[in-house]
């Protein structure tokens, strides 16, 4: 009776493990790398750039006094973390609340020194900023907390 009983928890534990490794399989093999869009900070970009073809996020501050307008809906501007810049061009729509020296993330692709985006992310209020850009920022030592009340 012991035996049956050993043996059945094998099979069921052997069991478990294809059924894992399957999913894994299946979601390796079959969702598409465009899926997966990875966040990168201004000076990252500039360290090591990124392959053409490769779609990212990219985020940080609005420089100010670098959004330019183009023709239509065009329109270029530069972002930084404090520490690089890089230029970004888009076609489209800016949210209400994208601004200089506001927070936003944008998802593109690097077109030379240039980020391409085909959407531009804006924070939702004063106090909001991505996390990602939160994080980078911290990274650069430059992060004001803006709801942190001044030293007396």
């Amino acid at each position: 009776m012991k035996g049956l009983k050993k043996q059945r928890r094998i099979q069921v534990i052997a069991l478990a493990a294809v059924a894992l490794i399957s999913m894994v399989g299946v979601i390796y093999f079959f969702v598409p790398s465009t899926a997966l869009n990875y966040f990168r900070s201004p000076t990252e970009v500039v360290a090591s750039p990124p392959p053409s073809e490769e779609m990212f996020r990219i985020g940080g501050l609005v420089v100010e006094g670098s959004i330019r307008r183009g023709e239509g809906t065009e329109v270029a501007f530069a972002v930084t973390d404090t520490n690089a810049t890089v230029p970004v061009r888009y076609t489209g729509v800016l949210p209400d609340l994208f601004g200089e020296g506001q927070g936003m993330i944008a998802l593109g692709r690097m077109e030379g020194d240039t980020f391409v985006a085909t959407e531009v992310l804006a924070k939702h209020d004063e106090k909001y900023m991505p996390k990602e850009v939160v994080d980078a920022l911290k990274e650069q030592g430059v992060y004001v907390d803006p709801g942190a009340k001044p030293a007396s």
